[in-house]
């Protein structure tokens, strides 16, 4: 309920700018804005400006150029990716979404006929937007959780390398069998050991003991 009333509130006051420039389609400008966003009607009753080009994008859309005939394929030839590229920018940047290069290319990618779809329906942009959006992010969250794996095993790589160096000088003849047991311990305590010649020491023993007793225990059948 609360909404609708944010909306019938935007709505009039968007009636009333929009009058003052386009009595006569004022009516019809104000349906087109509202079909987006209300953040972004809410910034356009604030910025000038924005609210002048989102009204040449509506009137445009109204009075498409008819000074010659022409079928729907050569509309769509006449119109350049750049000028679609342009276009479609300035809508998405609306938004406000941190991704408006992104997402204008991505949707770029479609048909030019579906593109300038987009640019004449507000509500199938917005859907659009949200989906291009969704599956950004959801990369984005991918790629993030495989560079942090990949991190990782570097991570233990170089630990391993440099921990092995270090046991080699307490324990030469059994290095390789004692940094594989200190290897099972978390990254964070074997960045302790490598930065503490006492902790490594004692790590050392207590793995050399361990080892000892293991290889001391009588076989059970």
């Amino acid at each position: 309920m609360d909404d609708e009333k944010d909306l019938e509130s935007l709505g009039e006051k968007l009636y009333d700018v929009i009058s003052r420039q386009h009595a006569d389609m004022a009516p019809k400008l104000t349906g087109m804005l509202l079909e987006l966003p209300g953040e972004v009607i809410g910034e356009m009753l604030q910025d000038e400006d924005l609210l002048t080009k989102a009204l040449e994008r509506a009137l445009a859309a109204l009075h498409p150029d008819t000074s010659k005939p022409a079928s729907p394929a050569d509309d769509v030839d006449s119109v350049s990716s750049d000028s679609l590229g342009e276009q479609l920018y300035e809508l998405i940047d609306l938004y406000n979404t941190g991704y408006t290069q992104k997402l204008t290319g991505m949707l770029l990618e479609q048909e030019k006929k579906v593109v300038l779809q987009l640019l004449s329906d507000p509500v199938l942009l917005e859907e659009n937007v949200n989906m291009a959006l969704k599956t950004l992010q959801e990369s984005s969250s991918g790629q993030s959780q495989r560079e942090t794996g990949v991190s990782d095993r570097d991570e233990e790589e170089v630990i391993g390398e440099r921990l092995f160096a270090l046991v080699r000088d307490f324990e030469p003849a059994h290095c390789a069998d004692i940094t594989g047991m200190l290897l099972e311990m978390d990254l964070g305590t074997l960045q302790q050991i490598l930065s503490d010649r006492t902790m490594l020491e004692a790590a050392v023993e207590r793995a050399k003991s361990a080892r000892e007793k293991a290889l001391s225990r009588p076989e059970t059948n």
